[in-house]
């Protein structure tokens, strides 16, 4: 899906405490939530943290992940939960907590 010379870019949707999902883009998605959970970056998660990576997407660079997160932002909240059961949920079942 990617070209070698380009580093994947990723679209995550991470669950905030009080059950809403923040949707971003990073070259390390896992690197990223390490960041949310520590109060780094994103405002969105100063009145409610960070609890879980639930959602990893591969991109092919970040022109497509920028796209990807656009769409998923314009996304209903149904239908970004039923986006955590799709087959391109590299986490599909396995969930990051802060645990």
């Amino acid at each position: 899906m990617t070209d070698p010379q380009q580093p994947a870019w990723y679209v995550y949707l991470v669950r905030a405490a009080n059950q809403a999902l923040y949707c971003g883009i990073s070259l390390d998605a896992h690197k990223r939530f390490a960041q949310h959970c520590a109060g780094k970056g994103a405002r969105f998660f100063a009145t409610s943290p960070a609890q879980a990576l639930v959602y990893i997407e591969e991109c092919a660079d970040k022109s497509t992940a920028l796209r990807r997160e656009l769409a998923i932002k314009r996304l209903p909240k149904q239908a970004k939960e039923q986006l955590l059961l799709a087959p391109t949920n590299q986490l599909l079942g396995e969930p990051v907590s802060l645990a």
